[in-house]
């Protein structure tokens, strides 16, 4: 029986007749590496896809049944969850209504412009004010749906309490509280799909697709996302921009997924798909309230790049970056951000350790609380210091101090 991802990969390596320092020497990394994946050590999810793509299988046939041994939650425990989880799953009467502690009389127009604000905190990078916040209104939603139900205005309420949940999920998603987000992102979907608001509950399905990624829940990612897309897919004559942006997003998770699971080419149809959507847009578009924050030709090239690093090419990575904007634009701080995550990797890679070094400071000064919440980040600042053989640079133990890893 097969029982984790080494267990998979070895029955794999043997089918093909390879020892453990062929498959490392054709996947480029050290027999050490699956020496221990084989015994049942952790992996990190571009090992995996290294390995997947030697094998010729994809990443999600490696990764099935185990994710948690892959993926480390390892932020979930420094902040208090319990207040969030309280509210996104009260305990619920015979009749299913919740038991709330906010008996108030729920006001809408309050908790949309509450709605508001949680949006702002959750760009402000804000994740300390948002850990008190989002329960709070989480739990002023419930009321107002339990408040409204059976009246002319439930429909705005769910649609309310939908937006609330997904702006939520994706405080949690970013500190890896995956299970929590998922849990917040299905009832959002409901939501939106109660008061009839297709575009919310696309965007949410859009979080989902996320958070599915980040659990290396490959397969379900990219089915959820493909099949979404298919279904809100806009007439291109007639299209809004919202549901271009909503039809993209989809379609760039759809990608993502396919790209990670070792499915070249139908992440290169769904990128192309998404290139559509954006070259009819013309320019960035956003709406902050629908989770996506910006979408256009601009965010649908630094998906370009991201999948160039996912393919394990990262001269591929620096070469298209160089021809980018160098500047954010009108592309979210998010997606900005993540590209040059990319980049830092890619340097990181190819041995250029000051450069990339170099990038990850520029993120520290930028955007600290968001950076210090990204393994991605993390991960290549243990490469770096991993091969240093002088004592750290300051610009290092910076970094390290920020991460906890002193």
């Amino acid at each position: 029986m097969q029982d984790s991802p080494g267990d998979r990969i070895r029955e794999q390596r043997m089918l093909r007749g390879m020892t453990q320092e062929e498959l490392a020497e054709t996947a480029g990394m050290h027999p050490n590496t699956i020496r221990k994946i084989e015994q049942g050590g952790t992996a990190r999810m571009d090992t995996l896809h290294r390995i997947a793509r030697v094998l010729g299988v994809t990443t999600g046939s490696l990764i099935s049944g185990q994710p948690a041994r892959i993926l480390r939650h390892g932020d979930d425990g420094k902040l208090d969850l319990l207040e969030t989880r309280r509210a996104i799953s009260p305990p619920v009467r015979l009749d299913g209504r919740p038991i709330l502690d906010d008996d108030t009389e729920p006001d809408l127009d309050a908790l949309r412009d509450a709605a508001v604000r949680l949006d702002a905190a959750y760009h402000g990078d804000r994740y300390t004010d948002l850990a008190t916040i989002v329960p709070r209104l989480i739990t002023s939603a419930h009321a107002a749906v339990a408040h409204h139900q059976h009246t002319p205005r439930e429909a705005e309420a769910r649609r309310l309490r939908a937006i609330v949940l997904q702006i939520g999920a994706r405080y949690l998603t970013q500190v890896r509280a995956y299970d929590l987000a998922h849990m917040a992102l299905t009832e959002s979907v409901r939501d939106a799909a109660a008061s009839g608001d297709e575009m919310v509950a696309a965007a949410s399905v859009t979080g989902q697709a996320w958070v599915l990624i980040r659990q290396g829940r490959l397969d379900d990612a990219e089915r959820l996302s493909a099949l979404t897309a298919a279904e809100v897919e806009p007439r291109m004559s007639t299209a809004t921009d919202e549901q271009l942006a909503a039809w993209g997003w989809l379609l760039l998770r759809a990608s993502a997924a396919a790209a990670r699971n070792n499915r070249p080419g139908e992440s290169a149809e769904a990128l192309a798909l998404a290139r559509t959507a954006a070259a009819r847009l013309g320019r960035e578009v956003y709406h902050d309230m629908r989770g996506w924050g910006a979408f256009g030709p601009l965010t649908v090239e630094l998906r370009v790049v991201e999948a160039e690093l996912v393919a394990d090419r990262p001269d591929r990575v620096l070469a298209l970056s160089e021809r980018l904007p160098q500047v954010r634009g009108r592309t979210s701080s998010d997606s900005w951000h993540r590209h040059q995550l990319d980049v830092a990797e890619a340097y990181a890679r190819l041995r250029r350790d000051s450069e990339a070094t170099q990038v990850l400071t520029e993120l520290r000064h930028e955007a600290p609380a968001w950076l210090r919440h990204q393994r991605m980040a993390q991960e290549t600042l243990t490469s770096v210091v991993g091969r240093r053989k002088r004592a750290l640079t300051r610009e290092q133990r910076a970094l390290v101090e920020l991460f906890g890893a002193a």
